[in-house]
């Protein structure tokens, strides 16, 4: 090995065995907790400020600045975060869409600390802990990764923490200290970043902003392990870390000259970008935080002192007039952010990259240096930055079609860490730009003007896409992705729209953003701003345009009037109790604001004590009629986590309250055979008898041998169905016999792996939901799947839009057909109890028109007297030649609404009939066992 080859291995195995310090750190914080740590960077920043402050500033001994930093401050680090930010979460239901924005704000309030502290500039004299010679730093990452290893896989506490991670809840009620094996995760996680960082700072710029992002861009070695595996981490760093160092030997030459260099300069970026977009997903959760409330309404008036405040800087001189005019240029991008994340529900941690690109693109066409295109105005470079930097929003929404959570978190990170690389950070693309504003704009007054005539324009199109037919889709999307699609709702496309418009508002504020600085400022668009921006539109009201705008003042007017950092630690403690109030801080407000003490007029106390005299002289209820009415009557002020029906009381099926069991030894309560349809006899090889004919142009829909896998069950095995129009067909068994898993083979939800489905003569396997309902294939779910953000009326005018009628009554008489009309169609569906919810869901699923209606337990939750009102309606529909397939654990309602019904067992069909032979036939199975 020549002595080039063998220094250049040695220098890639040092950078290596800090990538694989940082992959182990995120591995085991994963697998200990669930959570991505996205703060991992900025605690080793931390790190590596305190050791140089113990030892430069204070002339410490090394070692014992070491001790205090890697062996107390930094484990202490870790369990403060785990106490008072993630176990709160944890609590509340580990939602990956809340401990995501904490992670964050815990990101950005450490940078912003640290710049309060040590201040913004880059510091080159810090400690070197350990040699240059790599191998010492090797042998550190060897040692812990085999360490580490062999606790989680040979220990008590390794099986322990296997069991908190893969069900805090149940590994609790087994007797562990699930809070206990986290601290101890975040301990660790935490003692690795803060070596990491120490390790770096060194060889590398020590400032707030550049370790952190450095430490960030190897977390591609801990998605290539697949948060899980620790030797795959350690290989993958060492490979990557030596293969950047071995391509500095490479001098291309030509045009491609720089990019190739820039390659071999960040291959961890590189990496970063293949594992987030190429390798198996992680984290496939919601990514935003839902609210179970309407949306806060913005207060009365706070339109018009916006308005007054954005005026007011008119009348400013000198540098408060030049900060000013980067407030309304800031409010144009973070509204991209309402766009995307607000409004569509989706993340998108590169927004700086695009507003960047904005700029970018404005300043080359107005210079004349835009490959292909002549000089331009400034104006004019503007427009048509906007235009070629909106459909690179592709860049992020093509992953967002099959990705959310921590998938499509650090793959839009992964983007615009990539840009931020590749194109801000390359002098071929950027030396020499200047950027001048627009002829008769010059001045800052005037250019200000220009400004608001920008943001207004903006925030007429942020409007347009939140309201009507986009709106609501958008909306729906956002509250339940999964619901909107079964609406019929195209959510990959709705998804590409979100990010193309996002990606054009960013852009368009990044253009403005520059004219106002008079340059292209490379800094003023790095990942680390991006992180910024987003966790300041997070917490203060995702959907609030006025919260955008509220948040450019903020990050704008605070870093100009105090010591750069303040606005970021502002925001990181905002973003740190994200969890506690999702919808922002008006949601705050409302909860701390004290409640007024409801009190009766004097008529209302008369017709009180009236009352109280007649029920104490009516005859007292049975047991059985005041549980219902109970039920029936009792409030609720909250969306419902899951429908209450579906525990079985006695085997597999239940029966509604106060109904004897079909199955009573003295046959009482057994319902009689309904004589508007007798009983055919069962068939002996399972099939279904031969339905009637079909209702005319009615399509029939069916399966053949129809087969789904997960990760090896089988939960399907050779399903045939039919579901034939006119008729009410239900599908009963136990849990886990896999009515669910073939519900979602026909909606479109779940791909079999084989078999058809078939819609007539038409092969629909491969159709997705949204298409299935245009064809008229409608479904409801076994947990309730309702748009809480909007109204009675919006949720069904929403399968209407979207579904296969154009008729403009069909709202009208879905809500009439549910008794939802009146007061409660103007409702937002978050404040509504779990009954009416699912007449809501209903509702949507018939505004539609469909002609194939999948009913899974559409009893759950309701009382006797609406399933008997349900009953009436699925029977009318049925008359009227609507094929209906049910999914229900009350036998009862089976027996009363079916003309045939199927048993399944472990993935198969195994009895059909009519309801009397089949029902009859397991209640003497039950009996016999």
């Amino acid at each position: 090995m020549s002595s080039l080859t063998y220094d250049l291995t040695l220098a890639g195995l040092s950078v290596g065995s800090a990538a694989a310090l940082t992959g182990v750190g995120l591995v085991v914080t994963y697998r200990a907790t669930g959570v991505l740590n996205f703060a991992h960077g900025a605690i080793a920043m931390v790190c590596a400020y305190v050791l140089r402050q113990c030892v430069v500033e204070w002339g410490w001994p090394l070692w014992a600045g070491a001790v205090v930093t890697l062996l107390l401050l930094a484990p202490a680090l870790g369990v403060v975060l785990e106490r008072f930010v993630f176990r709160p979460l944890s609590v509340l239901g580990g939602d990956p869409a809340q401990t995501l924005v904490a992670s964050i704000g815990v990101f950005v309030l450490l940078v912003g600390g640290a710049a309060l502290l040590w201040g913004q500039g880059a510091r080159d004299d810090a400690p070197e802990l350990v040699s240059a010679d790599p191998w010492g730093q090797l042998a550190v990452v060897v040692v812990l990764a085999a360490g580490v290893g062999a606790v989680i896989r040979w220990t008590r506490f390794g099986r322990e923490l296997r069991a908190v991670v893969d069900d805090r809840g149940l590994a609790v009620l087994g007797g562990i200290d699930a809070d206990r094996v986290a601290a101890a995760g975040w301990a660790f996680g935490a003692f690795t970043a803060g070596l990491t960082g120490v390790l770096l700072a060194p060889f590398v710029r020590l400032d707030p902003y550049g370790l952190p992002l450095l430490v960030m861009e190897v977390v591609a070695v801990a998605v290539a392990a697949r948060m899980r595996s620790l030797p795959v981490a350690v290989v993958v760093a060492l490979g990557i870390g030596v293969a950047q160092s071995q391509l500095t030997r490479l001098h291309p030459s030509g045009r491609v000259e720089p990019l190739l260099q820039a390659v071999g300069a960040n291959l961890f970026v590189v990496a970063l970008l293949v594992a987030c977009l190429a390798l198996p997903r992680i984290g496939t959760r919601d990514a935003l935080p839902r609210t179970a409330t309407a949306r806060v309404p913005t207060p009365q008036g706070a339109w018009i002192v916006a308005v007054i405040l954005f005026l007011i800087p008119l009348g400013f001189a000198g540098s408060d007039l030049h900060t000013s005019v980067q407030v309304p240029a800031l409010g144009v991008v973070l509204l991209s952010l309402v766009v995307v994340t607000g409004r569509g529900g989706q993340i998108s941690l590169g927004q700086a990259a695009y507003a960047g690109l904005g700029a970018l693109f404005t300043a080359l066409l107005a210079a004349g240096r835009f490959p292909g295109l002549p000089r331009l105005p400034e104006l004019a470079a503007l427009a048509l930055a906007v235009v070629l930097v909106a459909p690179l929003g592709l860049l992020t929404g093509w992953p967002a079609i099959t990705r959310r959570g921590l998938a499509l978190a650090l793959a839009t990170f992964a983007v615009g860490v990539g840009v931020s690389r590749f194109v801000f950070a390359q002098p071929y693309a950027t030396s020499g730009l200047s950027l001048d504003r627009p002829a008769g704009f010059e001045g800052d007054r005037a250019y200000y003007v220009l400004e608001l005539a920008l943001l207004t324009l903006a925030l007429l199109t942020t409007h347009a896409l939140r309201r009507g037919r986009t709106g609501r889709a958008l909306a729906a999307m956002r509250d339940h992705e999964s619901g909107a699609s079964a609406a019929g709702v195209r959510v990959p496309s709705l998804k590409l729209l979100a990010f193309v418009a996002g990606a054009a508002l960013a852009a368009l504020g990044g253009g403005m953003l520059g004219m106002g600085l008079r340059a292209f400022d490379p800094t003023a668009y790095d990942p680390v701003r991006g992180l910024l921006w987003f966790a300041a539109v997070v917490v203060l009201g995702a959907d609030s345009t006025l919260g955008a705008l509220t948040a450019a003042a903020l990050l704008v007017g605070l870093d100009a009037g105090a010591r750069g950092g303040v606005a970021a630690a502002l925001v990181g403690v905002l973003a740190v109790l994200v969890g506690r109030f999702p919808g922002g801080p008006y949601e705050a407000v409302r909860r701390l604001r004290p409640r007024r003490e409801a009190r009766l007029t004097a008529t209302g106390l008369q017709a009180r004590r009236g009352l109280r005299r007649a029920l104490r002289t009516a005859t007292p209820p049975t047991a059985a009629s005041g549980a219902e009415a109970r039920h029936s009557q009792e409030p609720s002020t909250a969306l419902p986590a899951a429908a209450p029906a579906n525990t079985p009381t006695a085997g597999p099926y239940t029966a509604r309250p106060g109904t004897p069991r079909r199955s009573d030894p003295d046959g009482a309560g057994q319902d009689p055979p309904r004589q508007s349809r007798p009983p055919a006899p069962l068939a002996a090889d399972g099939a279904p008898p031969p339905p009637g004919p079909p209702a005319a142009g009615r399509a029939v829909l069916t399966t053949h041998n129809l087969q789904a896998r997960y990760d090896g069950f089988t939960a399907l095995d050779g399903v045939d169905l039919t579901v034939p129009p006119g008729r009410i067909t239900a599908i009963i068994g136990p849990n886990g016999a896999g009515k669910t898993t073939l519900f979602h083979c026909l909606a479109g939800t779940v791909r079999p792996s084989h078999g058809q489905v078939r819609h007539g003569n038409r092969d629909i396997t491969r159709l997705p939901a949204h298409a299935r309902t245009r064809l008229g294939i409608a479904r409801t779910f076994q947990q309730l799947a309702v748009f809480p953000t909007l109204t009675v009326a919006e949720n069904v005018r929403v399968g209407a839009e979207q579904g296969r009628t154009s008729d403009p009554a069909a709202v009208d008489r879905a809500l009439r057909l549910f008794a939802l009309d009146g007061p409660l169609r103007d409702a937002p569906a978050a404040d509504l109890p779990t009954g009416t919810l699912r007449r809501v869901e209903l509702a949507r699923a018939l505004a539609g028109t469909p002609t194939v209606l999948l009913l899974d337990e559409p009893a759950a939750g309701l009382d006797t007297a609406e399933v008997t009102a349900l009953a009436r309606v699925l029977r009318a529909l049925a008359a009227d030649g609507t094929a209906l397939l049910v999914v229900e654990h009350d036998l009862d309602l089976v027996a009363d609404l079916a003309d045939v019904v199927h048993v399944m067992t472990a993935g198969r069909i195994i009895a059909s009939g009519p309801p009397a032979h089949v029902l009859d036939t397991l209640d003497a199975r039950e009996t016999a066992v």
